[in-house]
């Protein structure tokens, strides 16, 4: 059994909240607009990480993690990237190799709002975790806890932190 923290957009930004949560994880996966690699470095301090790059990352980031992170854990195939819509509706880069070869498990960020929904066409669980940085549109900072367990996804949980002011900046 693997106790997941799933996280995405923190745009550069960490804190306390967030490291008391990855303390409790065993692995720890981001998924995407990391904006710094001072995040990362700061995640991988305490918990195993996997990590994807986002449309805001530079080089740097880009150089450090994929644009996809294809892996089976504890049975459950899964498939993180950024930019990859939702059920029915998803981005055109990944659309055809989603349909042929779906996972169990299909996560991405960007869209700041935190969605979980089941994919009954493929089969698939898909998660956003939302948004945990302080920049964008969202206006309660979000993520999401899991346990993957002989083939199972399970007890998961949404993790809300303090409620913020709708800012650019």
């Amino acid at each position: 059994m693997k106790k997941i923290l799933l996280l995405s957009d923190t745009h550069s930004y960490i804190d306390d909240q967030i490291l008391k949560h990855v303390k409790n994880a065993d692995e720890v996966w981001h998924a995407g607009d990391i904006g710094d690699v001072k995040v990362t470095d700061a995640i991988q301090k305490h918990a195993v990480l996997r990590a994807v790059y986002g449309n805001i990352d530079d080089t740097i980031v880009r150089n450090s993690f994929p644009l996809d992170a294809k892996f089976t854990l504890e049975g459950v195939t899964v498939w993180m990237t950024h930019i990859g819509g939702y059920p029915k509706r998803y981005y055109h880069r990944i659309r055809d190799d989603i349909q042929k070869k779906p996972p169990k498990l299909f996560i991405t960020g960007h869209s700041h709002i935190l969605k979980v929904m089941f994919d009954k066409k493929l089969n698939l669980l898909h998660i956003n975790p939302g948004a945990v940085g302080k920049y964008g549109i969202h206006t309660v900072r979000t993520m999401v806890r899991f346990e993957l367990d002989k083939g199972d996804i399970k007890n998961l949980e949404i993790i809300e932190l303090e409620k913020r002011h709708k800012t650019n900046s």
